[in-house]
């Protein structure tokens, strides 16, 4: 490992005089404005999330329903908390977050899929995660170290996005 060697007074000048630019410094190697348009379409991605497990909360019949409702309703929690984190992260990156309404089922690589059954609501919401994990893991790999933040989020978010695929899978396995 080369020694590290940080010129302080260098440092303290850029940080003064590119004060307006936030968080984004000259060591953030990325394109910001790639980064913001993905992280706009992953949180798309995950509002879509939130509408559809919360339909298929209200939705949810029959003798299995309440511990499968308990399920959809912890997800849509979930899903909401990582699309405030993933617009957090955009307005850090000096953008804004995206949340017209028009837009929102063209821009999320999620589909909203109601499903009529309960089998088919659980299922329709594993496409999904399966989706989300896929999308998640190839952005991972596509920051490499350009957004070490970004990517650091996009992995805690797909580590629950996998949780969420093994509970449906789960849950797929116990209706039969």
């Amino acid at each position: 490992m080369d020694k590290f060697l940080t010129d302080v007074k260098k440092l303290r000048d850029s940080a003064r005089k590119n004060m307006d630019k936030g968080s984004v410094t000259e060591g953030y190697k990325a394109d910001v404005h790639q980064v913001l348009k993905v992280l706009n379409d992953v949180l798309a991605t995950e509002l879509v999330c939130v509408l559809r497990y919360k339909r298929h909360y209200y939705m949810a019949q029959g003798i299995s329903s309440d511990s499968v409702k308990a399920e959809f309703l912890q997800h849509a929690n979930e899903e909401q908390q990582h699309a405030d984190w993933v617009a957090e992260r955009i307005t850090q990156l000096g953008g804004e977050p995206d949340f017209s309404p028009k837009t929102l089922t063209d821009r999320a690589h999620s589909e909203y899929v109601e499903g009529k059954t309960l089998v088919d609501m659980i299922k329709e919401d594993l496409v999904a995660e399966r989706i989300a994990i896929q999308t998640y893991s190839e952005i991972i790999r596509w920051l490499g170290d350009g957004d070490p933040t970004t990517k650091i989020l996009i992995e805690q978010i797909n580590k629950v996005e996998e949780e969420h695929a093994n509970d449906m899978l789960d849950l797929l396995t116990k209706m039969g």
